[in-house]
């Protein structure tokens, strides 16, 4: 499926929001840290700072990456998106605006490891979770572009 890639707008801070929170309601694993209005609040944070890409699906936002300099810190779908080519997308955007990205994976998100690794993103540490606001142990991941070779 091909999505429509754009910046984020301050409206979307709603949508980008739901996908975000939606997220810790649907995995056990995952506490709910925060109420949906708060998902919303720092959605909208990010979109302020320039940080987040959303696709669009048949005029609707069906996800979003939020890029912070090299640092992919969000890259959410709606259910129906996922499996659809929407965050490889996402991604490979991300991939033309840096020659490097790191980012942090939940260990439990078998899913999205899976993704990232397939995606070029490689394993350098793990942590037990101290770290992070859901102490919840993770894998930090890193990708280099390749550099072509003339000749």
């Amino acid at each position: 499926m091909n999505a429509i890639l754009r910046p984020a707008r301050s409206t979307d801070a709603g949508t980008t929001g739901a996908i975000l929170h939606g997220f810790a309601r649907e995995n056990d694993w995952m506490p709910e840290l925060h109420s949906e209005a708060e998902t919303i609040a720092f959605c909208g944070r990010m979109i302020d700072l320039g940080w987040v890409t959303v696709a669009e699906v048949q005029g609707l936002v069906a996800g979003f990456l939020a890029l912070d300099g090299e640092e992919v810190q969000s890259l959410y779908l709606t259910a129906p998106a996922r499996g659809q080519g929407i965050g490889k997308q996402l991604l490979d955007l991300a991939k033309t605006q840096r020659p490097n990205l790191k980012l942090y994976a939940f260990q439990a998100n078998h899913r999205a490891c899976r993704f990232y690794e397939r995606n070029g993103f490689v394993e350098v540490a793990r942590s037990d979770g101290s770290e992070n606001d859901e102490n919840l142990p993770d894998i930090e991941y890193v990708w280099t572009r390749k550099e072509e070779v003339d000749g």
